[in-house]
């Protein structure tokens, strides 16, 4: 007589704790380098982040062709940083040019490999690496038009993905979806620590009381988003093994930066905006 095995809810390794950890790591880099160093100190924390990326996503999605893949990725990310800080006025829209070869540098990668398998989830995780490398330059236009918005955006996206992370590791309810321990308290909460946040370094944007909670609030909204996204992949790669058996932190990182991506163009665009 055989049993049938109930798949388990819960993630082979530790999956909140390590994020939130991280997530504080990452937020420090942002937003304490820049004071110390200025413009540099941008570039190094923004280049930290998005070579972090490119690895960590590498790894994590088993994308085909590891060494191109890495080699694509990191160009795309040194040249996304060079064109936002090269130019005395440099513009967000630099970018498209950067991502326009940096897209076809992949279909290129991925077509002239041999064999061609898993062809099209490979072409897929390089275009979703390559928005998000471009999408973290961003903050060094929110670093070079005001330091105070770069220091804020970090701290609210840091805020968000730990009090999301640690809400989750308590009471992850009313579950998203089955097998991911994301609940909707946690984006919930992320939010309004999110606002909370941006008002109490709303001195450093200079946005005020009224607006400051408002963007924290959008801003952090998108981080929580994006890192219930981020908890799909890692799930997903535990249940696999695959990244589990080449290196365990690689969901963890995603986990992370990911959010960061997400939130740095929004941040930018009501920042400036507002």
């Amino acid at each position: 007589m055989s049993s049938t095995a109930v798949p388990s809810t819960t993630p082979a390794r530790p999956h909140h704790v390590p994020a939130a950890g991280l997530a504080v790591v990452a937020a420090g880099l942002v937003a304490g380098l820049p004071p110390l160093v200025g413009e540099v100190g941008a570039l190094a924390a923004v280049l930290v982040l998005q070579l972090a990326l490119v690895l960590s996503w590498v790894l994590a999605t088993g994308m085909q062709g590891f060494a191109a893949s890495l080699a694509v990725g990191t160009a795309a990310a040194v040249a996304a940083d060079l064109a936002l800080v090269l130019p005395e006025d440099p513009v967000l829209g630099g970018l498209l040019a950067v991502l326009g070869v940096g897209f076809l540098a992949a279909v290129l990668q991925q077509m002239l490999r041999t064999p061609r398998d898993a062809l099209v989830d490979s072409l897929a995780g390089s275009a979703v690496l390559l928005t998000a490398v471009g999408a973290l330059a961003a903050l060094l236009l929110l670093g070079r038009a005001d330091d105070g918005g770069l220091a804020a955006t970090a701290l609210v996206a840091g805020v968000a993905l730990v009090v999301g992370h640690l809400v989750d590791q308590v009471l992850p309810r009313p579950q998203l979806a089955p097998g991911v321990p994301r609940g909707l308290l946690g984006v919930v909460l992320a939010v309004l620590a999110g606002a909370a946040t941006a008002w109490a370094v709303r001195d450093l944007a200079e946005l005020g009381a009224l607006r400051a909670p408002a963007v924290g609030a959008v801003v952090a909204g998108v981080v929580a988003l994006a890192a219930v996204a981020g908890s799909f992949l890692a799930v997903g790669t535990t249940a696999d093994g695959e990244a589990e058996a080449l290196s365990p932190w690689a969901p963890t990182v995603v986990q992370v930066v990911l959010p960061f991506a997400a939130c740095a163009p929004v941040a930018l665009a009501l920042v400036t905006a507002l």
